[in-house]
């Protein structure tokens, strides 16, 4: 196993009713409190009235609106909030994207510069105001991780950044906050989930042993809760399962030990940035077509291990088989879930594949994953998604 620092300090209130505990938590920041959400879905799930009930000794304000793929327009605006108004601590209420818009906000609070230059180079992120998270979405694992994506549309750019720092320092977690997700998301943010473990599975690295059982756990529940809660919203032992297996996938517990470049997230920042895809989906995509352009003699021990311990597909004499058999499994469960796997379905021809393809070999380091890929590679493996 590699070298590897793992510190998961943020503090996890997980289940049930557990938001009774935010007043106590975010007094330990301070009083003057940025609540962070999306479209309005905590004023109708009551989420929202319920922090306001709780927070009455506190000065709370709103910075509503925060998009599916979180852009810097918006993390202007937080930042601007926050210098105004003095604010002592973020309150992101949603799934990753508020999430991860209110790490660069906290970010930036503290940054006299264009909070942009953060996300372009986090090496000048020196300090961050306190982040505390309510989470309504399993998907990035932005609840307990140091990472956040931000769009720039006027430049078709979506870059991720990290700190140390952006890791929030408490997290709710209540499964029964995700009984009102429409389907879609549900089923979009389970790929992300599997998206996060397979980025960090398929590895050169073979003495990983504990990371990858680890990996392998995480993959069994989402391919077994995913469609529970799809059949049954308010489910709470899926909705748990799944709430849980967003926050495990990305922590860092998986990917210790095992690190190199990934590979489906930086080729679908591509597809996000020119046309504001969804994330889970544009990775549904992806994945099943990266996974067969890349099979091959060095990597079908790899598949075949998926196969065995995740599909629990019985050992053949042709790996290669076998390999194909998980591949195909991966994409049968996407689509049983209600993905689109195409482009084509998603409103996207070949017109930027060429752009697409080069950014995202420039800027994701894909010369260093799992199996190096150039230009070329990328255009043929979204040519394969058409």
């Amino acid at each position: 196993m590699n070298n590897f620092r793992f510190h998961a300090y943020t503090d996890i209130y997980f289940g049930k009713g557990q938001i009774i505990n935010l007043p106590d938590i975010l007094k330990q920041f301070g009083k003057r409190v940025l609540l962070v959400y999306g479209g309005g879905s905590i004023k109708k799930n009551g989420i929202y009235d319920k922090i306001y009930e709780l927070l009455q000794d506190f000065e709370i304000t709103e910075l509503s609106g925060v998009e599916p793929n979180p852009r810097i327009t918006t993390v202007r605006k937080g930042v601007e909030l926050c210098k105004e108004k003095q604010i002592d601590v973020v309150l992101p209420v949603g799934g990753g994207s508020t999430i991860d818009c209110s790490k660069v906000i906290a970010g930036g609070a503290y940054y006299e510069g264009d909070p942009w230059d953060l996300v372009l180079d986090p090496k000048k992120i020196k300090k961050v105001l306190p982040i505390v998270t309510i989470l309504t979405l399993a998907a990035t694992g932005s609840e307990m991780n140091k990472n956040a994506v931000i769009s720039n549309m006027d430049t078709n750019e979506k870059f991720g950044t990290s700190s140390h720092d952006f890791i929030p320092q408490a997290s709710i977690l209540d499964p029964e906050y995700l009984y009102t997700l429409p389907a879609i998301q549900t089923a979009a943010g389970t790929a992300d989930i599997m998206s996060h473990v397979f980025e960090n599975y398929f590895k050169t690295m073979t003495s990983a042993f504990i990371p990858d059982r680890f990996a392998e756990g995480i993959l069994e529940a989402c391919i077994k809760y995913c469609k529970v809660a799809l059949e049954k919203p308010d489910d709470y032992e899926a909705r748990a399962n799944l709430m849980w297996a967003s926050s495990m996938a990305l922590n860092g517990l998986v990917g210790a030990g095992n690190g190199a470049a990934w590979t489906c997230h930086p080729i679908e920042h591509e597809l996000s940035a020119y046309y504001d895809v969804t994330h889970g989906v544009g990775l549904a995509i992806l994945t099943p077509r990266w996974m067969r352009y890349i099979l091959s003699e060095d990597t079908v021990d790899r598949f075949v291990m998926y196969a065995e311990n995740v599909w629990h597909l019985k050992p053949q004499e042709d790996k290669f088989l076998m390999a194909n058999q998980a591949i195909d499994l991966t994409e049968k469960f996407f689509k049983e879930c209600g993905i689109p796997m195409t482009l084509t379905e998603i409103g996207i021809d070949d017109s930027k594949f060429d752009i697409m393809a080069e950014k995202a070999v420039r800027y994701g380091g894909l010369e260093r994953a799992y199996v190096p890929l150039d230009v070329q590679d990328v255009k043929e493996i979204l040519r394969m998604c058409l």
